[in-house]
């Protein structure tokens, strides 16, 4: 792993180093010059939330978590981990490790054969003193609640995983969300979820270090919304060509939205980016 952007003391020293000195020189090992493997530690700090605080309470930050490749494929056969790399499911693991709560659309849930998220050990002691549970909750966006709740992701997770719908749900689904375990919030008037009223509810549940990772369709809603504060997009060096989806879907915006890059990491060809709203 090599951090490219911030450019700092360290990626200048390691551009030159890489620049000078060739991988089989005697006593140096040029992957060790330019590229190592980043302990989850040392990732956390790159990805670590803003501490955004108003009359003492976090501000809720709602970043966005995907993958794509050279071509605009957000997936490849309806998944994305044929996409993916080994690092990119490090960092993955990372993102979830400093949220609160994970959004995502019910297809997705479906897809990716979506599962509870799990506590890590190396991030037990920085989530206890931040007030954190042991693993952040799931939090399934649906409007028509069309999921199956027998699976591990509402009858058995670490933390109870939660249900965001719209106040017309039907209300047999509603009572079988909640008899598997799950937890029901409403977040919208009618059937559909509203995006900006969902990081409220959660917010105010003390769920601010918010993280989705898609669907398209549920991560289009939310940019039209304007609530996305935050995008980690993995490049994958791969083209698939085909009808894949792009990383975000729906309807486009009136104005195209501005982020400015935060961070860049690239290992194996991979590209890891981080934009923030302007």
């Amino acid at each position: 792993m090599r951090r490219l952007f911030p450019v700092t003391y360290e990626t200048a020293a390691q551009g030159a180093a890489g620049a000078a000195v060739a991988p089989d020189a005697p006593g140096v090992r040029g992957a060790e010059v330019t590229d190592r493997e980043w302990g989850l530690l040392e990732l956390a700090e790159v990805y670590a939330y803003p501490d955004a605080r108003t009359d003492g309470v976090r501000t809720p930050w709602l970043r966005a978590n995907m993958v794509s490749t050279l071509d605009g494929a957000a997936q490849h056969e309806g998944k994305s981990q044929g996409i993916s790399s080994a690092a990119d499911m490090r960092i993955f693991g990372v993102l979830r490790a400093l949220a609160d709560v994970v959004l995502v659309g019910a297809e997705t849930v479906r897809q990716e054969g979506y599962r509870p998220a799990r506590a890590r050990a190396e991030f037990a002691a920085s989530r206890e003193a931040s007030g954190q549970g042991p693993a952040p909750a799931i939090a399934v966006v649906t409007a028509g609640l069309d999921l199956d709740f027998s699976l591990p992701l509402f009858t058995s997770p670490l933390v109870p995983t939660l249900v965001l719908t719209g106040a017309a749900a039907a209300p047999d689904r509603v009572a079988a969300a909640e008899k598997s375990g799950a937890e029901v919030l409403f977040a919208g008037e009618g059937g559909a979820v509203d995006p900006a009223r969902a990081v409220r509810v959660l917010a105010d549940r003390g769920l601010t270090r918010q993280l989705t990772e898609g669907g398209p369709r549920l991560l289009g809603q939310l940019v039209a919304a304007g609530v996305l504060d935050e995008l980690c997009l993995t490049m994958s060096p791969t083209l698939t060509a085909g009808g894949a989806q792009r990383i975000a879907g729906g309807p486009s915006t009136e104005v195209p939205k501005r982020f400015e890059l935060a961070s860049l990491l690239e290992e194996a060809g991979f590209l890891f980016t981080r934009y923030r709203r302007s």
